[in-house]
C-alpha cells in the first residue's frame, strides 16, 4: 500500500510539473523581482516603429540606474540619424549630438506613460492589468496586458516575451485592428551592469560630439594669411512638406516662405474647425551647444524623437526642423499630423 502511494504520488507530481512552471501571477511577480533586484542594467538590441507607409527601425540600448537614471541611445537604421534620452540628477534631455541641440525637459518621464524598453514601465503595465494573461508555448511565455500611452491613443496591448526561464525576449505592442505599431527585440540583457552616475553625464555627450566635429573639421577657404575664412552660408528649405493627415472641415489657408538670417522659413497656416500652424526650415548645426527649455514630455515619432507640450510639438527629422502648434488639437491629433509629415507624395518645390 505504501509503495502506491508512493507511485501516485509521483505521478501526480510529474503531471502537475508538465503543466508548466508558471501562471500568470507568478509569472509577473518572478519578473518584478528580477527587475526591482537589479540596482543598474544594460539592454540593447532593437526596436521597429510601423507608421503603416513604413516601418522605422532603430539601434537600441538602455542604461538604468537606481534611482531614477535613465539613459536610453536610439540611432535610426536608415540614415544613422543619432537621439539620446538622458535622466540624471540635472533633470531630463533629449539630445541630438549631430545637430549639437539639446531639450530640456519639465516632466516625470519615463513614469507617466508606457515604455517598451524600460522594464519598471513594463511590470507596471503588468501589475496594473488585473486582466493579464499567459500562454505558454514550447519555449516561451508570453503575457499579454494593456499599455498606457497618453499621446497615442490607437496602442491598446502588449505581448512580452519571456524565455523559459523568464528573461525577456521581445515587447510587441498593439492597436485594436491587432497589427503591431512597436517590436522591441532585445539581443543583451545584462542585470548586473555596475553602472555608475558618472555613466550619465550630459557632458560626455557634448564633449564626444565636439571630438568627432574637430576631426572632421577641414578648411574649406583659406585668407592671404592662411587663416580659415568663414564660409557659412544661408541654407535654403528646397521643398515644403505638407501633411498627410488633417482633421476633419480643415483646410490649408495660406502657405508663406519667409527668409531669416540662416536660411528661408516656410509657415503653412491651416484653418476651419481645427486651427493650427506647422512651420519649416532646414535644421542647422549650432556653433556651441544649445539647450532648449520644454514643458512637456519626449515623443517618439517615425524617425525621431520630439518634444511634446500641451499645444504643439518640436522635432528634427531628414535635415529639417518642424514645429507644430495648434490649441483647438488634442494630442492624438498632433501626433498624428507629425507622423503624416514627410512623405514624399506631400513634397512641393519651393523654387
Amino acid at each position: 500500500m505504501k509503495k502506491y502511494l508512493v507511485l501516485l504520488s509521483f505521478i501526480m507530481l510529474i503531471t502537475l510539473g508538465g503543466c508548466g512552471k508558471y501562471n500568470v501571477s507568478n509569472a509577473i511577480d518572478d519578473f518584478k523581482k528580477q527587475v526591482e533586484n537589479s540596482k543598474s542594467y544594460k539592454l540593447s538590441g532593437t526596436m521597429e516603429i510601423n507608421n503603416d507607409e513604413e516601418i522605422y527601425t532603430y539601434s537600441l540600448e538602455t542604461y538604468f540606474l537606481k534611482d531614477d537614471y535613465y539613459k536610453v541611445i536610439l540611432i535610426n537604421q536608415t540614415n544613422n540619424h543619432e537621439q539620446v534620452i538622458l535622466k540624471n540628477k540635472e533633470g531630463l534631455y533629449v539630445v541630438t549630438p549631430n545637430l549639437n541641440k539639446s531639450f530640456k525637459f519639465d516632466s516625470i518621464w519615463p513614469d507617466n506613460s508606457s515604455q517598451a524598453y524600460i522594464l519598471k514601465n513594463l511590470v507596471s503595465d503588468l501589475t496594473s492589468d488585473a486582466s493579464a494573461s499567459l500562454e505558454e508555448t514550447d519555449n516561451n511565455y508570453i503575457i499579454k496586458s494593456k499599455v498606457n500611452y497618453p499621446n497615442n491613443e490607437e496602442l491598446k496591448y502588449q505581448l512580452i516575451t519571456f524565455d523559459k526561464k523568464m528573461n525577456i525576449e521581445k515587447v510587441e505592442v498593439y492597436n485594436e485592428d491587432d497589427i503591431v505599431k512597436i517590436k522591441v527585440n532585445f539581443k543583451e540583457v545584462n542585470l548586473k551592469a555596475k553602472l555608475k552616475e558618472d555613466d550619465f553625464l550630459l557632458e560626455d555627450l557634448i564633449d564626444l560630439e565636439e571630438d568627432n566635429q574637430s576631426n572632421n573639421n577641414t578648411c574649406e577657404n583659406e585668407d592671404k594669411d592662411g587663416n580659415c575664412e568663414d564660409t557659412k552660408t544661408n541654407v535654403n528649405l528646397e521643398s515644403i512638406i505638407y501633411p498627410l493627415y488633417i482633421p476633419a472641415d480643415t483646410h490649408l489657408d495660406s502657405s508663406e516662405t519667409v527668409s531669416t538670417l540662416d536660411g528661408n522659413r516656410v509657415i503653412l497656416t491651416f484653418a476651419g474647425n481645427k486651427n493650427f500652424v506647422i512651420v519649416e526650415e532646414v535644421a542647422r548645426v549650432s556653433n556651441e551647444f544649445e539647450i532648449i527649455p520644454v514643458f512637456g514630455d519626449p515623443l517618439m515619432l517615425n524617425e525621431s524623437i520630439g518634444a511634446m507640450s500641451s499645444n504643439s510639438i518640436s522635432w528634427q527629422a531628414n535635415n529639417i526642423s518642424y514645429y507644430l502648434v495648434g490649441s483647438d488639437l488634442t494630442p492624438s491629433e498632433m501626433v498624428s499630423i507629425a507622423k503624416s509629415l514627410g512623405n514624399a507624395t506631400t513634397v512641393i518645390s519651393t523654387k
